[in-house]
């Protein structure tokens, strides 16, 4: 049997190796992330490393770099999924560090917004609201400003306006793809926003009292860094989620001024009304006033009108 070594030789000096690798190693030192990579290092490269290199080299320039091989995040070519390679010399050795590539940063910065963000009972698809879909043309020009106005003054959870906005207009004007535009805004800030459908809000509240977690759902919403009241009208209003729920979250937010938004089909005068009168049609002004009197303090009214973009 022939010796290894032998073998090894043999192979090595054959015609068509040594033409293979002489492809192969132009192909590597054409590349021009190594060129680049020997330019920087050149007083410390020579032939030897470089031939001892040479694998990784060829590793290296084979696989994806600013993910220019990779048309996403899970169909990613290299060695490690979601990383790119570098070249770095370690010890007179050429090796291969990899960092998170783009599509991974990108992927990553999301969850963390995405994380930043907690819905109760909103729709999925008016989560993902993003201000570049959002069509601001006359009639809800006023809205998309003050909307700006408002993450323009914000630069992160430390320093927020103290109000918010109170969007009112008639169903499918884009009330709630705003707020939600804005919540994905203010995560990408490290804000954590949290957004209520509050009609859902106040049905789970009275499930709430029987299996004792109605202090804790009302500490998490009133607490956030900010809050979002998604279609505040809609709900059969009784005088305890009036008073108990909705007052007790409003006049907390008031104190600590944190800043509130809030959805309706109603204006102020006509939400107020709606508070009015209880399910058994008890008239409550003052009571009603009293929640209103603290909307007001936390919001600034725009309206938005347009056609019905939900049809």
């Amino acid at each position: 049997m022939e010796p290894i070594r032998e073998t090894l030789k043999r192979v090595v000096n054959a015609p068509a190796f040594s033409e293979r690798y002489n492809d192969m190693r132009k192909e590597v030192l054409e590349h021009p992330g190594v060129q680049k990579f020997l330019e920087d290092h050149s007083a410390d490269i020579d032939k030897s490393i470089v031939d001892k290199g040479l694998g990784k080299l060829y590793e290296y320039i084979n696989q994806s770099h600013d993910c220019n091989k990779c048309p996403s995040l899970g169909n990613c070519i290299n060695t490690l999924k979601g990383f790119e390679p570098n070249l770095v010399l370690e010890r007179g050795n050429i090796g291969i560090a990899y960092t998170p590539c783009r599509l991974k940063n990108e992927h990553d910065n999301k969850r963390r917004a995405s994380s930043m963000i907690h819905s109760m009972y909103m729709p999925k698809e008016v989560l993902q609201a993003t201000f570049s879909d959002f069509e601001p043309d006359a009639r809800r020009m006023e809205a998309f400003l003050a909307a700006g106005d408002f993450l323009e003054k914000a630069t992160g959870p430390d320093n927020l306006p103290e109000k918010g906005l109170f969007l009112y207009g008639k169903f499918g004007v884009g009330k709630s793809y705003l707020l939600s535009a804005m919540a994905n805004e203010l995560a990408e800030m490290g804000v954590k926003t949290v957004l209520v459908f509050v009609p859902e809000f106040m049905r789970e509240m009275k499930q709430a009292i029987g299996d004792q977690t109605l202090q804790e759902k009302v500490d998490y919403v009133k607490k956030a860094d900010v809050l979002m009241l998604d279609d505040i009208g809609a709900e059969a209003m009784s005088s305890w989620t009036r008073d108990e729920v909705l007052g007790t979250i409003l006049h907390y937010r008031m104190a600590e001024r944190l800043p509130t938004f809030m959805t309706s089909n109603f204006s102020y005068s006509e939400l107020q009304h709606h508070l009015t009168y209880s399910q058994r049609g008890e008239k409550e002004d003052l009571k009603a006033a009293r929640v209103m009197e603290r909307i007001r303090a936390l919001t600034i009214p725009v309206k938005l009108d347009g056609p019905n973009r939900r049809n």
